[in-house]
């Protein structure tokens, strides 16, 4: 695909958190190789921000703030304010 017709491309993965950014094996979270053969850098930027703009996004938002306060790397206080940040996109939506 040449360029030009690559900038108006959109995948029919864009924006699908499992898609674009899908559970490893070893229970990590990765952008899968075909991400990078298919979508430059500013779309696969605009593909994840759409990804993580969806309920299930969210969800993973709140899940690594989890992480981080069973860590110790997340005091109370920092918590509770990026779960408000978490909980004030969700009412956008």
């Amino acid at each position: 695909m040449n360029q030009e017709n690559q900038k108006d491309y959109i995948p029919d993965c864009f924006g699908i958190l499992d898609k674009v950014f899908p559970m490893t094996d070893m229970g990590l979270r990765q952008t899968p190789n075909y991400c990078y053969d298919r979508c430059s850098v500013k779309m696969k930027t605009k593909c994840l921000e759409r990804a993580m703009a969806t309920r299930s996004g969210v969800k993973l938002e709140e899940e690594i703030i989890e992480r981080g306060v069973r860590s110790g790397s997340i005091n109370f206080f920092e918590r509770w304010s990026r779960k408000k940040q978490v909980h004030n996109k969700m009412k956008r939506e």
